[in-house]
């Protein structure tokens, strides 16, 4: 109970109550991905021949039931890959090759909203599809997540055909711009050690001077703190983790 009023650092809120963590107060993070970083990536919509992708844990319980019932629905699906997988032994490795050659790659909830596949996917420049109603994503008051990944409610896909036609239905054009996109954002979601400018770390660090002054009230919300960072260095930004951390201790 004392540490209610902390700050956390987490992936998503999905197993705490709102009174232990919630977005007013806490930062969002991303995972590190397992899949090798498409490195020099000439790839086009014709080279990856997959549509849609998904492999990992399909049986899962509360919220990832979804998983299941997409998987009757697409497993016939002739360009679709959806197959049970983990990290062990080859997984990795498959999952690579997988991801670097497919064009959509799903991010649908498990045991939680949120999970490393959206990271896997956008490290790997296959465009993300999230089915997660509940998921809260890093940085989302610099990022526009909708430049870079469809979004798909959950009774829309869990309707027949939907989610296969509308994927089926989003042009070339389309999904080249997301690309490209994807490619510009990669290296805010790459952790580095020491940290490097606008990775991972630098952004978590702009997170929680956000959070801290809106605590204090300077600023409204945190992303008017954030997007001011980014308009007066023009997105490029290296925060001063010490002084966040005076500042922490202070308060």
């Amino acid at each position: 109970m004392k540490l209610w009023p902390a700050m956390f650092i987490l992936a998503d809120f999905g197993r705490y109550p709102l009174t232990v963590a919630n977005v007013e107060k806490d930062v969002i993070a991303p995972y590190r991905h397992y899949i090798r970083s498409y490195v020099n990536d000439k790839s086009d919509y014709d080279s990856r021949p997959t549509l849609l992708y998904f492999q990992g844990s399909i049986y899962r319980k509360a919220g990832g039931m979804v998983r299941q019932e997409l998987f009757y629905m697409l497993k016939n699906e002739k360009d679709v890959h959806f197959s049970f997988g983990n990290i062990k032994g080859d997984g990795i490795d498959k999952a690579t090759q997988g991801m670097h050659s497919s064009k959509f790659c799903l991010n649908i909830a498990g045991d939680t909203p949120s999970s490393n596949r959206l990271f896997d996917a956008i490290a790997s420049h296959c465009v993300p599809v999230i089915i997660s109603d509940e998921i809260e994503l890093p940085f989302e008051d610099v990022l526009d997540y909708s430049e870079f990944c469809i979004f798909v409610r959950t009774s829309d896909a869990l309707r027949e055909d939907f989610l296969i036609n509308f994927i089926r239905n989003i042009s070339k054009e389309e999904w080249t711009r997301m690309w490209r996109r994807l490619k510009e954002v990669e290296h805010f979601f790459e952790f580095h050690y020491p940290s490097q400018e606008n990775d991972a770390v630098q952004m978590i660090w702009q997170a929680i001077s956000g959070r801290s002054l809106l605590s204090k009230g300077k600023f409204t919300r945190p992303r008017e703190f954030l997007r001011q960072l980014f308009q007066e260095k023009k997105g490029s930004y290296l925060l001063p983790c010490q002084e966040i951390l005076v500042d922490a201790r202070q308060d």
